[in-house]
């Protein structure tokens, strides 16, 4: 007879308890996370998720009581940039602690196993957790021709079917996954798709970004954790915690455009002085991300900081809205003449100029065409 058949989970010691058995704050604290570090982390997480202080107390039960769910992470056509921005981290940080003390039981590319073994471990995460473990995918799915991209000779799409069929949700992490992203692009060759165009009947959240911030990820992984549900998303399928307003609406450098004040070139006396980027061709005003406030290397920086525009990696088909370093996002009939300056009509001004050139920018994406300043403003 087992010795601990009569005793409750809370009566088992911590050493007994195998680590499958044990709750996340169990695990976190056998890790050295103090209270203090881990009440941190809740209230942190409640403010990314535009979630009211009250809410702090209750994240941390939850999360303390939860379980390790079981996950699956498939890679299709990608280049592996969303792995490594996860696992390139500076220090042990809650967050990826958190997504450490999650049961990643099929990765091809972190697992020890491959081949036969591999593929075992998955069919045996799906069987054993039918119904209740998350998928994420990263990487577009190829469908012109199976051959293009296989694991284990299973097409992508063959595996991407089976695998969600058992599962509770699906995180499509990075713009390849979220979109189609880089393979997506014209001429599309291997008639790349995102996660979406193919599963119907699962609830998707995306998490775009090339790659996409890892803190956003893990974000994700806290909410569905906490509340076992995905968070609120916008129109396109991304959490609006994080995608919910414009780089531009949160940049340092907002002020340089309001006054009309902008770089023409990387070295001219504006791009020392931090102007705004938008004639080096910011994407910003047109790309909805949490680069501006999240930033990257814990925290230290993101790219217009560096001195370089925005590419606008985490919206659709962003590889086709124009070159890089021309600007698709305003109008450029001599706005340095013409930049409203009071604060609120700069504002309203950037919305509408925001809402114009969006629609420009989607019609040069449907026909793959190039959209450069002089077309915009026309």
């Amino acid at each position: 007879m087992n010795n601990n058949e009569d005793k409750t989970l809370e009566e088992m010691t911590r050493d007994e308890k195998t680590h499958d058995e044990r709750t996340l704050g169990e695990t976190l604290r056998s890790q050295g996370i103090s209270r203090r570090s881990f009440l941190k982390f809740c209230a942190a997480t409640a403010s990314m998720m535009a979630m009211s202080p009250a809410m702090i107390p209750k994240i941390a039960r939850a999360l303390e009581q939860a379980r390790r769910p079981s996950v699956i992470w498939l890679s299709f056509q990608e280049c592996t940039g969303c792995t490594e921005s996860l696992t390139r981290s500076h220090a042990a940080t809650i967050e990826n602690l958190i997504f450490n003390t999650i049961s990643l039981d099929y990765h091809h590319t972190l697992q020890a196993a491959s081949g036969t073994a591999a593929e075992a471990a998955r069919e045996a995460a799906m069987k054993e957790n039918f119904g209740k473990y998350l998928l994420i995918v990263d990487g577009s799915i190829p469908l012109d021709n199976p051959g293009y991209s296989t694991i284990a000779g299973i097409s992508n799409v063959d595996m991407l079917m089976e695998t969600a069929a058992g599962a509770a949700a699906i995180i499509a992490v990075g713009t390849c996954a979220s979109y189609g992203g880089i393979p997506h692009a014209n001429p599309n060759p291997t008639g790349a798709v995102s996660v979406t165009d193919i599963i119907k009947d699962k609830p998707i959240i995306n998490v775009p970004g090339c790659p996409p911030i890892p803190v956003v990820i893990t974000g994700v992984l806290t909410q569905f954790l906490t509340f076992g549900s995905l968070p609120e998303l916008d129109d396109i399928g991304r959490p609006m915690a994080f995608y919910g307003k414009s780089i531009h609406d949160r940049c340092y450098r907002r002020p340089f455009y309001d006054k009309g004040l902008f770089a023409e070139t990387f070295d001219d006396e504006g791009a020392k002085k931090g102007w705004c980027l938008y004639k080096l061709g910011c994407k910003g005003p047109t790309t909805y991300n949490a680069c501006a406030t999240t930033k990257w290397n814990n925290g230290t920086s993101f790219p217009i900081e560096s001195g370089h525009p925005c590419l606008g990696c985490s919206e659709p088909d962003f590889w086709d809205g124009g070159g890089f370093y021309k600007s698709i996002s305003m109008p450029t009939e001599n706005i340095t003449k013409t930049v409203i300056y009071t604060a609120a009509g700069a504002a309203a001004a950037g919305v509408a100029i925001g809402a114009i050139n969006r629609s420009r920018k989607n019609k040069a994406v449907a026909s793959h065409s190039k959209t450069g300043i002089d077309d915009l403003s026309k």
